[in-house]
């Protein structure tokens, strides 16, 4: 593996740890300072930071680009990534990079004054999704992946989905009061139009963003893993 992009997947996972460090400080200190009893309510707070998908996305990039780097340091030769990291690649890629358009889209317009600040904002939502792209178009030795891999790439936004729409109604909203907390507005039914039909066409959307992001991925890897094979092939026949 060329030898110095395990270190670009370390500072990658080093800049999106310290955005999360960060976001998690703001949000732990604006809890304490809340006048309101559920807002002050650590458990439900930190649980909440923990239900969106930006941080679950940046998070588990992190860590799966440290094992990648761990394992590209500890294996510097021309073998393939093992299947089963050429697949956790691709679900990060995947979800970041779904979380740079949808943000991009949907919420950059909404201001984060007081929620976050803006270094840690743009790393999470911009920087970060445009390294994991440069990941996915650039790093070495990418294995090729069978198309069923993409069953694994829906699985966790269907489950986060899930998750977030039984648990809403269930939590106060720590900040407002409100017998409800959705961590974004497009997924909440009392604010967007058409109620739960509405919300239900941005999960669609986004759903098929995932998969058409995933086919992307998956095409990639394949497409470089295949020129990657026809290398060594050509040299032979010259030779």
């Amino acid at each position: 593996m060329t030898t110095w992009w395990p270190w670009v997947r370390i500072a990658t996972a080093v800049l999106l740890l310290a955005a999360l460090a960060r976001q998690m400080q703001i949000v732990i200190v604006n809890a304490l300072a809340s006048p309101t009893a559920w807002g002050s309510h650590l458990p439900t707070v930190t649980t909440n930071f923990f239900s969106y998908f930006t941080i679950l996305s940046n998070l588990s990039a992190a860590v799966v680009l440290i094992i990648a780097a761990v394992h590209g340091i500890r294996h510097r030769s021309d073998r393939l990534e093992p299947a089963w990291l050429t697949t956790a690649l691709v679900c990060v890629s995947t979800y970041m990079i779904v979380t740079g358009i949808v943000y991009n889209i949907l919420l950059r317009q909404y201001p984060v004054a007081g929620i976050s600040d803006v270094w840690t904002n743009e790393s999470l939502h911009l920087i970060g999704p445009l390294l994991l792209l440069a990941d996915v178009l650039f790093a070495p030795r990418r294995r090729a992946l069978p198309w069923r891999a993409l069953w694994i790439v829906a699985a966790f936004p269907v489950v986060w989905a899930v998750y977030t729409l039984v648990r809403a109604d269930a939590i106060t909203g720590p900040m407002t009061g409100d017998p409800y907390w959705y961590p974004y507005p497009f997924l909440n039914p009392h604010l967007t139009p058409g109620g739960y039909v509405g919300v239900a066409g941005y999960i669609v959307g986004i759903a098929i963003a995932i998969i058409a992001v995933g086919a992307g991925v998956v095409w990639v890897s394949r497409r470089r893993a295949a020129s990657l094979s026809a290398v060594p092939a050509a040299t032979a026949g010259v030779r």
